[in-house]
């Protein structure tokens, strides 16, 4: 899969099925409409395109109002691919770019660059200057240039409720991540680098890696029960998101407690899947109090990773 910081490489995309979107989490409505893609470019003997921007426009349009991202560029590349896209590009997001009217950025864009053979798009699609575009815009625009459009039914979860990043967003935020995972279609995950620490976890029993450079959504602050998959296969995780209030630290940090694990991480990057949380975070009277509680916070992981 080619993945592309704006208009790179016109041979992987050009004359193909495209999808224009953000495409952030790539959740199960965005999985149905990268499938399709890619099953009409197959069809068509074409390739399947997914145009995605960077930043999300809203960190020019309104910084204040920016939802936190799901999944970076890499991530979202990584599970189109799965759904068999060809290339993604990732164009960044400029001021020209947000200043085109639907007929501008669909002349520019969609005909002139992409020269799309086919389009497939929800009926919520917006485009162009202050979003003016809409799906009837892009059936008009499609019809005079002869351009194929297919639009998609959104997409529900089990209960009839239509899959949403931002009803992700707020299932991730209370902490329901069984809820957000129902309607991704797998766990929520965070990658980060691991640095170094106070060591407290080891001298505790208990040895930590603590992630930094996280760059996308976490969930509130508590422990979970989850997994991280390394080089030999998975391991169960326990991890901690918030400060060490026992200790008397202010700093919110992320440290994860491989079960049955002690090798050395220091520099890896490591993804963490969260399945459940466990409990919020506590302040304990001492050492030995905090050590029963994570005895008993490894079990628990156990029983839901397990």
């Amino acid at each position: 899969m080619d993945l592309q910081s704006g208009f790179e490489r016109p041979d992987a995309y050009r004359g193909g099925v495209v999808s224009i979107g953000n495409f952030d989490g790539v959740h199960r409505g965005h999985q149905v409409m990268a499938r399709t893609v890619a099953l009409r470019a197959r069809e068509l003997g074409v390739p399947s395109v997914i145009m995605t921007f960077d930043p999300h426009p809203t960190v020019l349009l309104a910084p204040d109002r920016t939802p936190p991202q799901l999944t970076t560029i890499h991530k979202r590349a990584e599970l189109l691919d799965r759904c068999g896209i060809d290339c993604v590009i990732a164009y960044p997001t400029d001021r020209n770019l947000l200043q085109l009217e639907p007929e501008e950025f669909f002349q520019l864009i969609i005909r002139d660059e992409l020269e799309a053979r086919a389009l497939i798009e929800g009926p919520n699609f917006h485009f162009g200057h202050r979003r003016a575009g809409t799906i009837d815009t892009l059936r008009t625009l499609c019809s005079q240039h002869n351009m194929r459009l297919q639009i998609l039914d959104p997409v529900a979860d089990d209960t009839g409720w239509m899959v949403s990043s931002t009803d992700i967003r707020k299932a991730i935020a209370e902490g329901r991540l069984p809820d957000a995972a129902d309607l991704l279609g797998r766990p929520y995950s965070v990658s980060g680098v691991v640095g170094s620490g106070a060591q407290r976890g080891r001298h505790l029993g208990f040895p930590t890696a603590n992630l930094e450079n996280i760059t996308v959504m976490l969930p509130p602050d508590g422990v979970y029960a989850g997994r991280v998959e390394l080089a030999d296969g998975p391991r169960l995780a326990a991890t901690h998101i918030g400060p060490n209030v026992t200790f008397g630290e202010l700093a919110k940090k992320v440290e994860v407690h491989l079960l049955d694990f002690a090798g050395d991480l220091y520099g890896k990057v490591l993804e963490v899947t969260f399945l459940e949380r466990v409990r919020g975070t506590q302040k304990f009277d001492g050492v030995d109090a905090l050590r029963r509680q994570m005895e008993l916070d490894i079990a628990r992981v156990r029983e839901i990773a397990g």
